[in-house]
């Protein structure tokens, strides 16, 4: 990125203070868009604030640049995953990138405030995928947030509030209302959006009473939901603090060093599951550490919630691809390979007669193999039930569905976060083409980045609203046209029950 002039480049003031952010393109210029990068919305959580509920940022008086990406949660060289997302050293991690084609007042842009996926323990809103240039280009400002992950974030702390990350999001979503005016956005139209576990934390603020103030519409794309029942998540935590040998009181745990309690989270969370099928049946149980239903902040499940009519004013666009979890070639899929389908599946679906079910649905996948069937399996539990479930349970409310069928030439999957550089429009983006190959499909991209923008715009993506009779959802990469509306058994709760075990 290269850093403006600091007499022309843009400064805008929030309730904190100035910052000054670097104009991508000539002011005024088609295409063109201002970054501001790295501004807290909250104070470092370390020291005393370290298991503390977010601080709002100390002011300050002097122009602070914001050209550079903030320091993140995620810790480590992580590698180069299925989305790039790098790892930043410093203290100072909960902050919010923003991108915007006029930073000015009065603009009233509609607003996406992004949240990033990981599963909860990892990821980084410093991804060249979550730039918001594309957004920009269609007149949206783009807001990416952080937020505490793993233990720090979720683990359930003796003399320490619950669901500190998820109060991250909050005091995020209130930084925007306080201040995206500034930076030409409309606090009365933000859409929150995110992926996998970014997608959950978008269903799991949909039914929150407490924040629905601070939004509008919502997209989900490939949600995976925490729902972590309490009890579990003491025991995780007191699994950890034995490890480590301190008291699972905050000031036990603040004892530990933050590479400690990032070598213990892993074996806390897993709980005793090893091997290629413990590692399985742990994913159709849902994900270690995410939002817990401590009573309070969260007192119930989130389609609970929205089966109660939390959340039924906003619009919900919401969807999975077909191949989110495919086993990926290796010793766990080489072991697989030597276990009968149907034995399989029955350390993951003790019921006979669902099994059954779900085995005669998916014949095709039993002939390809074990990995296969397992991979599907898993995909439906963990991702395309929710679509059905959520949808569902908001009955009347506006809510649309899509499905993401175009399955990559690298991998032959439609698999997790291959749609999202489609989402974003970035095709020529860094590592799209190690997922997509080299010459993957720009209408598919034009087609479902413009119904992104089109539902953050006008709440509604261009077609049926859901409903569990034929037409209800939209198919992404299927067929000539690329998109079509279409009808899906897959997507239908009948379809699951009986198959599924509906958490």
């Amino acid at each position: 990125m290269t850093v403006a002039n600091p007499d022309t480049a843009p400064v805008v003031e929030t309730a904190a203070g100035p910052v000054r952010g670097t104009w991508r393109g000539a002011p005024g210029s088609a295409g063109a868009s201002a970054a501001f990068l790295g501004i807290p919305f909250a104070q470092a959580p370390v020291g005393a604030l370290r298991f503390a509920a977010p601080v709002p940022p100390a002011p300050w008086s002097e122009v602070r640049d914001a050209t550079a990406y903030g320091a993140t949660p995620q810790r480590g060289d992580m590698g180069k995953t299925l989305i790039p997302e790098p790892s930043i050293p410093g203290d100072s991690t909960l902050n919010v990138n923003v991108f915007s084609p006029d930073p000015t007042p009065g603009a009233a842009l509609p607003v996406l405030v992004w949240i990033h996926g990981g599963g909860f323990i990892a990821g980084s809103p410093s991804s060249p995928w979550y730039d918001g240039r594309t957004f920009n280009r269609d007149g949206v400002v783009l807001v990416a947030v952080s937020y505490r992950l793993g233990f720090d974030g979720f683990g359930e702390i003796d003399g320490a509030p619950s669901n500190r990350a998820v109060l991250d999001w909050i005091a995020a979503l209130e930084w925007v209302q306080q201040n995206v005016a500034a930076f030409g956005g409309d606090p009365a139209r933000v859409t929150i959006g995110g992926q996998s576990a970014g997608g959950g934390a978008v269903l799991t603020l949909l039914g929150m009473e407490r924040a629905q103030h601070l939004f509008h519409g919502a997209l989900a794309i490939s949600s995976a939901l925490g729902d972590v029942p309490l009890d579990l998540a003491q025991q995780r935590t007191q699994l950890l603090a034995e490890l480590a040998g301190v008291d699972a009181h905050v000031d036990g745990i603040r004892s530990l060093t933050e590479e400690r309690v990032h070598e213990l989270q892993g074996k806390a969370g897993s709980l005793g599951a090893h091997g290629p099928a413990g590692a399985l049946t742990q994913l159709t149980q849902g994900l270690p550490w995410g939002p817990t239903i401590d009573g309070e902040l969260l007192p119930q499940r989130t389609i609970e919630a929205l089966r109660a009519g939390i959340g039924a004013d906003k619009p919900l666009l919401l969807g999975a691809a077909d191949d989110e979890f495919a086993l990926p070639a290796g010793p766990i899929r080489q072991k697989l390979r030597w276990v009968p389908p149907r034995i399989a599946l029955g350390q993951l679906q003790k019921d006979r007669a669902r099994r059954r079910a779900y085995v005669h649905a998916n014949r095709a996948l039993v002939h390809a193999g074990t990995p296969a069937l397992l991979g599907r399996y898993v995909t439906d539990y963990v991702f395309r039930s929710l679509v059905a479930r959520a949808a569902e349970a908001r009955k009347d409310a506006p809510t649309w569905a899509y499905r993401f069928a175009w399955a990559s030439p690298v991998t032959g999957h439609a698999s997790h976060c291959l749609d999202v550089p489609f989402w974003f429009d970035c095709l020529d983006d860094t590592f799209v083409a190690d997922q997509t190959g080299d010459n993957p499909p720009q209408a598919l991209a034009t087609a479902m980045h413009a119904a992104a923008v089109r539902f953050i715009t006008d709440g509604e993506p261009g077609w049926a609203r859901w409903r569990s009779d034929p037409g209800y959802t939209r198919d992404f990469g299927v067929g000539p046209a690329e998109t079509s509306d279409y009808s899906a058994e897959q997507f239908s709760v009948d379809a699951y029950d009986g198959a599924l075990p509906l958490i």
